[in-house]
């Protein structure tokens, strides 16, 4: 419990409620934005899963690049980036998958 009147408090305030202004969120260029990490993990499983033939680094790839685009903030830049992602990412599972098997590995 506060030992403190209210009415000091009140009469002591030093805030003044008619000085305050909103908050107005300065507009940022599309080249200043921070750089999009989940694209940027996605490209590199999604090559990572076409050079390696690595399954999981192919669905890594096609998860983080569903979080990019969740996260999507430069509408032209991230979605080039996204698709470039996506396309390594399906071309691995295709490889994976539906590819010759890849030697010394058994059937």
């Amino acid at each position: 419990m506060s030992s403190h009147n209210s009415n000091s408090t009140s009469a002591n305030d030093p805030r003044q409620p008619s000085a305050a202004k909103p908050f107005v969120a300065s507009s940022v260029s599309p080249q200043d934005l921070p750089v999009d990490y989940s694209g940027f993990i996605a490209v590199v499983f999604g090559i990572a899963g076409v050079m390696f033939r690595y399954k999981l680094s192919s669905w890594l790839a096609i998860i983080f690049c569903a979080q990019s685009l969740a996260n999507m903030r430069n509408v032209e830049n991230d979605l080039k980036q996204i698709s470039m992602a996506m396309m390594f990412a399906i071309m691995g599972l295709v490889t994976n998958y539906l590819g010759p098997a890849r030697p010394g590995t058994q059937s």
